[in-house]
């Protein structure tokens, strides 16, 4: 089956989880189930972004050493954070008054060094959309804004991985740096006991490492079949050809080989869609960086090939049995289309951060 039908027959197999509250320190890393827009503009008053004097602008317009202005109260010491007193809307430098606080010897700006009411979160303009991942920047703009709690969905996947086992924590990281959790269990050697697997509850949908090739006991696509459907096994996919996808007790269930390249190849061009539609995550901008060398590809086949960033741009290091120390090298990935030959150098290509 092409990559391109493969991924949308997958993707229509998953539904977005249901939203959960959770807090704001969960939240970050997740992505947010609903729009979250501050009703009322902050800061409700003129505030001081640094230490100072309040004073109002218009009263000591044309201030100078050679021209001191007299108010009629001496300015407030303000620090940085906190509200300016009523009737003023400026703030002067710490050593901006003399010996006599009644005879201002500097003019200030209207608005200097403060903050206007509503300025810092305006209402209307949402801080965080729906379908967006929630990071680090946006925990701390809305934690000042006052919000503890958040509505996220954070989908549940278990991997099933056979011993030994070395790359479900790698995915287990993936996973939850998109914004899902991970559990990993030992995939059963049986097809009726991986079966039964299939169908335990707890997971939105389920990953299955390894046993997805003709060897005499790569049992995952059986199992499937036992346990729900198998929707398609072997992708037009260069590394991943043995992949393959289908459904048991109502959520996708996706099969990943077991070397390595393979696995991780199958994984950018249909795990992380699946992952996507599961959290109802928007589409993610693009990174656009041009090949440093030429890239080679079968027509027919989506050839996965593993980058290195390099200052120039995005440096080819292999992709079909990669072996692991230079696969250890790799920073991003490019899925070539199945029309193309490849790409020459400086090609601008869409990558894949891994």
């Amino acid at each position: 089956m092409p990559v391109a039908e493969a991924t949308q027959a997958l993707v229509r197999l998953a539904r977005p989880v249901a939203p959960v509250g959770v807090s704001l320190a969960e939240a970050l890393g997740a992505v947010a189930a609903r729009d979250v827009v501050v009703g009322t503009g902050l800061p409700a008053h003129r505030t001081a972004l640094r230490d100072g004097w309040a004073a109002s602008a218009a009263e000591i317009v044309g201030a100078s050493p050679y021209a001191p202005v007299r108010v009629a109260r001496a300015p407030a010491w303000v620090e940085a954070g906190a509200p300016l007193p009523a009737g003023t809307d400026a703030l002067l430098a710490p050593d901006a008054l003399g010996d006599d606080p009644l005879w201002i010897e500097t003019e200030v700006a209207a608005g200097e060094g403060t903050r206007a009411p509503g300025a810092e979160f305006p209402p209307g303009p949402p801080l965080v959309t729906a379908g967006e991942r929630i990071g680090p920047l946006q925990g701390l703009a809305l934690a000042e804004a006052g919000f503890a709690e958040l509505d996220v969905r954070r989908p549940r996947l278990r991997i099933l991985a056979a011993a030994p086992d070395t790359l479900s924590p790698v995915l287990a990281a993936w996973i939850a740096a998109a914004g899902g959790t991970a559990d990993i269990a030992m995939r059963p050697a049986p097809a009726e006991h991986l079966a039964a697997a299939l169908l335990a509850p707890g997971a939105d949908a389920v990953l299955v490492l390894g046993g997805t090739g003709p060897g005499r006991r790569d049992g995952s696509a059986a199992a499937l079949v036992q346990a729900g459907r198998l929707d398609a096994h072997g992708i037009a996919l260069r590394p991943g050809e043995s992949a393959g996808f289908g459904e048991a007790a109502g959520r996708p269930v996706l099969l990943l080989p077991g070397r390595p390249d393979a696995a991780l190849a199958a994984w950018l061009a249909l795990g992380r869609p699946l992952l996507a539609a599961l959290a109802g995550a928007a589409p993610e901008p693009a990174a656009i960086l041009p090949l440093t060398r030429k890239v080679s590809s079968v027509i027919g086949l989506t050839d996965v090939v593993f980058l290195r960033r390099v200052a120039a741009g995005a440096e080819p290091i292999g992709g079909a049995e990669i072996p692991l120390h230079r696969l250890a090298r790799a920073e991003a990935a490019l899925l070539v289309p199945p029309a193309h030959e490849g790409y020459p150098a400086g090609t601008p290509v869409e990558v894949l951060p891994l």
